[in-house]
């Protein structure tokens, strides 16, 4: 092994600690990209293969009854390539293992062979055998949410009978990748059913013999979607069609769109992030280093060493620190991208997801933390392989300092002589200063997006739970009842209070736009619900009128005191004109709010009611459940309660986990720059440190001045840190599709505590890193260094 080479080892050994520090910095951004990327990677790969496998359908319609023939108008339309028309409607289960019952649908399948689209993926068991009239399949989530196995009999309402289904098979679904209850706004595995019939057995009871009210269709390559959902629409329209839609609208796959498109934003935000900071600390360390080092350059140089092997050395120097890092961020991507993929599939169910490590993804990373390290180390390679030996031979010149404005207003006076060390030495650095402490802004920025999440779900939780909706209960009707069937559930027992609400699905049509949507109407007197906008206000519902959710103004481009069409999409598909009398900025949705009796006498019908809000004593809530199971006319039952615990089960361990990995990269972060720059500090000052010392000074004194700037820049940087949190918090809710979600970012003191806590102590350990190698300060080899 040659000279120079030793001299790499020699170098390696005695930075040990600032190269595992940045080694640590580049493997927590090697490791987030690894297990970003390659958790969206193994999630796109599995949703594209499983709906490719499966033909998963491109555009979906519902209406309200059509007859078969109808599908050969479908087909005809240009750029549609195939079509499956079925029977779909929604169904009550209320099984004994639920307190309330579970909501669901019942799909048709041909009474022979397979669907066209939308094909299912059969877990277990079989198909239902033609002309058996209580057989079907049943969703694999909910089957595993209660244990069910073929063979196992359930009990399904169908249009108001109760029948008990026996199960043949267990199936997965493409259009139910992220099961969702109809009446509900959260993923429930244990309160979302999905039953599978064949054609013959569903149409006698829902009077759908040789007619259709849902259907799927696949569209040829090129083929235009707008065109083909216009034409769609004009063929349904008489028969009770309520709106095409694509695939990106279709519930289940929005919900999981909309999650890789925030998980793959990150997996190139913060990894870019951390790999930036590590070369700003390579940089600042290899300077330093050169500096440091300058005689021994001198004497390579002068023994015939030319510049490009000089500079070669150093960048060998990185690129080691680079490798070392990306093999262990490799390594723990691996690892971490495994777990997280693991958790992914209590949300999502494919029938194969698993953690896929793309060498290619591998390769990226390992690339792009080489190019960090070497953008890091080229400024000093360069200054490097130009030194002349002569110059190198002597020691760096000493800057240049004048007097600064806190000398000219004589503020030093008043400062202790280690506090006045200090300041100096930042007023004479600032552009060290500055870099260091917009590091460690990243660092507390990452721990601020660790918490965004946990502090949105508990405002979501808040707004909607607690503020919007005050009932205990919620009973949706298969279809509108008169407000006598309110009073009938007020009469059940433990029932304390009830009142209706009229929900209608509309199609908004302005100025040549148009958005299927629905109408909420409330009563005059109404306690149980109220419209809170993003600010937490209650907006009041305006005595004539409707009121639009503001996003869904804009959506239409319609403002306060303008004219809308509405079509009314079920009943006699009434058409009337509307005046826009307020908006609300609401978190979530986009529907139109009424007054209950505005909106009747808006479409001519009788006082009805799609659905009745309870409130109910919880002591008497057991003698209550039995009775709502009974009635025939329920869709669906839905406890608060309920999907508030479900909704804090299924994400507490995401978010702790989310949490814990970006706050353990943020810490790292933080004590990579902390550490670095008073490692740095140490070497270039070690000499006036251990003069101080030979003066009478105190460790405890020379520790507070090389520390006393670091606490600045740490104390400097947390509120920088806050600022630039609450941005990138604000850019990652922007991620999400506006028109399902759209809250305000509201960090909590809890949040901006907790990443000013973390950052402090990242510090604090740096600290006391440093502070060891204060106390073994060599006074006397130090004092003998060459003037």
């Amino acid at each position: 092994m040659d000279v120079i080479n030793r001299k790499l080892l020699r170098d390696l050994s005695q930075m040990r600690g600032q190269v595992i520090t940045i080694g640590l910095v580049v493997a927590a951004g090697v490791a987030a990209y690894v297990t970003l990327q390659g958790t969206w990677t193994s999630l796109e790969s599995s949703k594209t293969a499983y709906y490719e496998r499966q033909r998963f359908a491109d555009v979906f319609a519902r209406l309200k009854r059509a007859p078969r023939s109808v599908v050969s108008d479908l087909e005809s339309i240009d750029g549609v390539a195939e079509v499956d028309a079925r029977i779909a409607d929604a169904v009550m289960v209320p099984i004994k293992t639920l307190r309330e019952p579970a909501s669901g649908l019942i799909v048709s399948l041909p009474d022979y062979g397979s669907p066209r689209l939308n094909q299912l993926h059969l877990v277990a068991g079989s198909m239902p055998e033609p002309g058996r009239p209580d057989d079907a399949l049943v969703l694999e989530s909910f089957a595993r949410a209660h244990s069910l196995e073929v063979g196992d009999t359930v009990p399904v309402v169908i249009n108001g009978t109760i029948r008990s289904v026996r199960i043949t098979g267990i199936a997965m679904s493409p259009e139910h990748v992220f099961p969702a209850p109809t009446t509900g706004i959260f993923s429930d595995e244990k309160r979302f059913a999905v039953f599978w019939m064949r054609e013959s057995v569903m149409a006698p009871a829902f009077d759908m013999t040789n007619a259709f009210n849902d259907v799927s269709v696949r569209l040829q390559p090129g083929a235009s979607l707008d065109a083909v959902m216009a034409a769609m629409d004009r063929v349904l329209d008489p028969y009770g069609g309520v709106g095409a839609f694509g695939r990106k609208d279709q519930a289940s796959n929005s919900i999981v769109e909309g999650e890789l498109t925030q998980l793959k934003a990150m997996g190139t935000v913060a990894p870019m992030i951390f790999l930036g900071v590590a070369a700003f600390l390579l940089n600042v360390v290899l300077s330093r280093l050169v500096l440091l080092q300058r005689a021994q350059i001198a004497t390579l140089k002068a023994v015939g060493y030319g510049k490009s092997a000089i500079g070669l050395h150093y960048v060998k120097l990185v690129c080691l620190i680079a490798l070392s890092g990306s093999a262990l961020g490799i390594a723990g991507g691996a690892y971490l991208g495994s777990a997280m993929t693991e958790m992914y599939t209590q949300y999502f169910r494919f029938p194969l997801l698993a953690f896929e490590l793309d060498p290619r993804l591998v390769s990226v990373a390992v690339s792009v933390s080489l190019l960090a390290g070497i953008v890091g180390a080229v400024a000093s390679a360069t200054r490097i392989a130009n030194l002349p030996p002569a110059e190198a031979m002597r020691p760096a010149a000493p800057p240049t300092y004048g007097s600064s404005l806190l000398d000219k207003l004589g503020a030093y006076r008043f400062i202790a002589p280690a506090a006045r060390m200090v300041v100096r030495e930042i007023e004479r650095q600032p552009l060290r200063t500055g870099l260091s402490v917009i590091g460690i802004a990243f660092a507390v920025s990452i721990m601020v997006l660790a918490r965004v999440s946990s502090d949105a779900m508990a405002m979501l939780l808040d707004m909607q739970f607690q503020q919007a909706w005050k009932e205990d209960v919620m009973v949706s009707f298969l279809d509108p009842l008169s407000d006598g069937a309110v009073r009938e559930l007020e009469h059940l027992p433990g029932v304390l209070y009830a009142e209706g609400m009229r929900m209608v699905p509309v199609r908004f049509v302005h100025d040549g736009r148009k958005r299927e949507s629905a109408i909420l109407g409330y009563p005059e007197d109404g306690q149980l619900r109220r419209v809170i906008d993003v600010e937490r206000r209650e907006v009041p519902i305006p005595e004539s009128g409707v009121m639009l959710t503001a996003k869904l103004a804009e959506i239409l481009g319609v403002s306060v005191g303008d004219e809308l069409r509405v079509e009314m999409l079920e009943g006699d598909r009434k058409t009337v004109s509307l005046r826009v009398s307020s908006l609300a900025a609401e978190p979530f949705g986009l529907q139109g709010h009424m007054r209950m009796s505005e909106l009747h006498r808006a479409f001519g019908e009788e006082a009805t009611a799609s659905m009745a809000l309870l409130r109910i004593d919880p002591r008497e809530y057991t003698r209550t459940e039995p009775k709502l199971k009974e009635l025939p006319k329920i869709g669906g039952v839905l406890r608060k309660q309920t999907i508030i615990d479900q909704f804090k089960a299924q994400s507490a361990d995401m978010m702790l986990v989310f949490s814990l990995i970006l706050t353990l990269f943020a810490a790292t972060i933080a004590v990579g720059v902390v550490y670095n720059n008073a490692r740095v500090a140490l070497s270039m000052r070690s000499r006036d440190l251990a003069s101080l010392r030979v003066l009478g000074f105190r460790r405890g004194e020379i520790s507070a001045v090389l520390l006393g700037e670091l606490a600045v820049q740490v104390l400097l940087a947390i509120p920088i840190g806050i600022a630039i949190g609450a941005w990138m918090s604000k850019a990652m809710m922007n991620m999400s599709d506006p028109e399902q979600y759209r809250l305000p970012v509201m960090l909590s003191t809890e949040t901006y505590a907790y990443a000013a806590g973390v950052t402090m102590a990242a510090g604090l350990v740096s600290a006391l890193l440093v502070r060891r190698k204060l106390d073994k300060l060599d006074l006397i080899g130090v004092l003998k260094t060459r003037e």
